[in-house]
């Protein structure tokens, strides 16, 4: 079977996507700097996981702990390696760390996917995936959010990254054909979530009896992805790619493309816990959207359908990783 690069494997979507990819025959070399924007415990425990799956009868996995910026060692991995495809998710992620603190998503999600990008090229990468993001989409007024609408206002530093990586993969394709995917999620949770998201911070604070901050009166609506639907999504399109002939540059929404009210996602909580929230109304906040709306007809056409697990279930899911994981 193809040998895959994953980028940011210790992260939550490159944590999921590594271990079907591996459940499914692949051999995956696993990349990741395990940097401190948060609990790096929880990263390593995510790379324990892999580390124990029974690949006797599957694919196999090897972990490489190396940061994206450096060009040089970049190199040297996909010169030994030979990898047949990259899937880049390796990122600076956080929209609203983005706000006070900018520096590191030029360094890492510009220059370090500059970096990944001129590799691939380099060495004849069949297909680059990587992980855009829904917040291209700013605060337009059309939904649902289409690969066909413009993206042209970016509202947080975070969104303007992936922005220029889209364009950047474009120059790459349509100079030297390379064969890149843009994958835009959408609001991703589950399992092995990422602590500085709303799921684990609302979760955690009910569970400690304190409060949360429910932004713009919780008059907000998301696109609750459930982070196996992702994960699968990916797999069926290296599936559909290594068969299929792809062209040069594509973007897809990965998405539920089903948004749900802020206030409906923390009653859900509430309901699953048998617990209340104790609620701070807190403003509109900079960078953020009124709502996300995923349009996945795009993809869904080419490989297929794809999973659009209830909130009401991935929540269920999700909590019950909580608990067994933090023993609360």
């Amino acid at each position: 079977m193809n040998k895959i690069l994953v980028t940011g494997a210790a992260g939550f979507i490159g944590y999921h996507v590594s271990k079907l990819l591996i459940e499914n025959g692949y051999h995956v070399v696993g990349l990741d700097n395990l940097n401190s924007y948060y609990d790096v415990s929880l990263k390593e425990a995510r790379l324990n996981q892999l580390n124990q799956l029974d690949t006797s009868l599957q694919g196999s996995f090897r972990f490489e702990r190396m940061d994206i910026v450096n060009l040089e060692e970049i190199n040297r991995l996909f010169e030994y390696e030979q990898f047949d495809t990259v899937i880049h998710l390796a990122a600076q992620a956080g929209v609203r760390y983005s706000l006070k603190h900018p520096e590191p998503y030029v360094t890492t999600n510009i220059n370090g996917f500059f970096n990944i990008l001129d590799a691939s090229k380099n060495h004849h990468i069949r297909q680059l995936y990587y992980a855009s993001s829904s917040s291209v989409y700013g605060n337009q007024n059309k939904v649902p959010y289409s690969i066909e609408d413009r993206v042209d206002h970016p509202i947080s530093m975070y969104a303007a990254t992936k922005k220029a990586n889209e364009l950047m993969a474009h120059s790459y394709s349509h100079l030297h054909g390379l064969n890149t995917t843009g994958l835009r999620f959408f609001t991703v949770y589950g399992p092995w979530g990422r602590p500085d998201m709303a799921p684990m911070l609302f979760l955690k604070a009910l569970l400690a009896n304190k409060p949360i901050q429910v932004f713009n009166n919780g008059d907000l609506q998301r696109d609750f992805t459930y982070v196996d639907d992702i994960a699968a999504a990916i797999l069926k399109l290296v599936q559909k790619d290594n068969k299929a002939f792809c062209p040069n540059y594509r973007l897809f929404n990965i998405g539920n493309a089903q948004p749900i009210i802020l206030q409906e996602f923390i009653t859900l909580i509430e309901n699953i816990t048998g617990k209340q929230f104790i609620r701070q109304n807190k403003p509109m906040q900079p960078g953020d959207v009124y709502k996300t709306h995923a349009d996945v007809s795009a993809l869904e056409s080419y490989i297929g359908a794809i999973g659009h697990t209830p909130l009401k279930e991935g929540l269920r899911h999700f909590v019950a990783w909580y608990h067994e994981y933090y023993h609360s």
